[in-house]
Formats: structure tokens, C-alpha cells, sequence
């Protein structure tokens, strides 16, 4: 079983440590993205990668595509959960963690997605025809 903190290819040869952190015991690195969290408003991912925010990668020091690893799926209180890992697809070093939920709430579809590559988004649908929402605007 892995402790959290950093692995060993998240420390460089001559023992330095890059911007790395832990959360759920997967080590993230903020040396790999332009921005950590962005807002991405209501945009929320179940899956993919927000590639426009990767700077590539800290360890190997190559731009390439990522890999999604450890996608899980579960149930908890009528909330549906994603969680994933984003890879280097060169030497494997995790970028960052992915989380997704949607959940159903009274008449309404919630989404909410946090990830330091993707970034943070919620978004509210009406599962009805006619969304309240927009109906009290109008009187």
C-alpha cells in the first residue's frame, strides 16, 4: 500500500522535490498545469483531460497526450462518482486526480467536477420541460 506523499519519480536525481501534493493519497503536481483549478464555470467532465492547461510534464519534460487510470465508478446516496488519475503517457507520473458527481435533487440534474488539470465547475439542469428557474423571471 502506497503512503501519500511523493513518489519516487516525483523527486528529481539530485534529491530537489517539484511542486507536488497529496490528496487521497495520489500525489498531484502543480508543475504540470498553467493554472490549478481553473474555473471552468458549468463545463463539468466526466471524462478527458483539459489539455489546454497542461504545461507538459515536469518529470520528463515532454507536451504529450495523457492517460486516464484508476477510473472508478460509484454509488453513494443516490449520488453517482468518477474518479480517475491523469498520467504523463510518457513516464506514468500522475498530473492529477479527476473527480465527477451528478446527482438528481428535487427537479434538477446537479454536476460538479474538481480536478487541478480540468479545474472546478457546477452546473443545475430542470429535469422538466419548462425550468422553474426561468419561469419565475418572467412574472
Amino acid at each position: 500500500m502506497r503512503r501519500c506523499g511523493l513518489s519516487s519519480r516525483e523527486v528529481s536525481s539530485s534529491g530537489n522535490r517539484w511542486g507536488t501534493f497529496s490528496v487521497n493519497c495520489v500525489a498531484m503536481c502543480g508543475d504540470c498545469v498553467k493554472k490549478e483549478y481553473p474555473n471552468r464555470g458549468n463545463t463539468c467532465l466526466e471524462n478527458g483531460s483539459f489539455l489546454l492547461n497542461f504545461t507538459g510534464c515536469a518529470v520528463c519534460n515532454k507536451l504529450d497526450f495523457m492517460l486516464i487510470t484508476n477510473r472508478s465508478l460509484k454509488e453513494e446516496d443516490g449520488e453517482e462518482i468518477v474518479t480517475y488519475d491523469h498520467l504523463c503517457k510518457n513516464c506514468h507520473h500522475v498530473v492529477a486526480r479527476h473527480e465527477y458527481t451528478f446527482s438528481i435533487v428535487d427537479e434538477f440534474q446537479e454536476y460538479t467536477m474538481l480536478c487541478l488539470l480540468c479545474g472546478k465547475a457546477e452546473d443545475t439542469i430542470s429535469i422538466l420541460p419548462e425550468d422553474p428557474r426561468q419561469m419565475a423571471l418572467l412574472f
